[in-house]
């Protein structure tokens, strides 16, 4: 039986991600992150991954995953709802509206 290998991030071919809700979570992490005078760099070592990733994850130029998004939450002493919250609140007004039926 041939080992099934598991490829990390998006499916293989996939060039593009929503940009909204990534802005909009990396706007709330930075805010978050400010208001309690944590420096980008010391909020990176407390969740445990690079300084670079979450720089990018802050400007919105990448998709969190589920285990990041708890990671950051967990070294800003929030939940991962309280982010979602704020994250919410920093999307668009057509993210709040519901789908049209098509």
């Amino acid at each position: 039986m041939q080992k099934r290998v598991i490829q990390r991030g998006r499916p293989t071919g996939a060039t593009t991600f929503e940009s909204a809700p990534a802005l909009a979570f990396g706007a709330a992490v930075r805010a978050t992150r400010t208001e309690d005078g944590i420096a980008q760099e010391t909020l990176a070592y407390m969740a445990g991954i690079e300084r670079s990733h979450l720089g990018k994850i802050e400007r919105g130029e990448h998709m969190p995953t589920l285990a990041m998004i708890l990671k950051i939450a967990r070294a800003l002493g929030r939940s991962a709802g309280e982010l979602m919250l704020e994250t919410e609140a920093r999307l668009p007004a057509e993210w709040h509206q519901p789908p049209a039926d098509g």
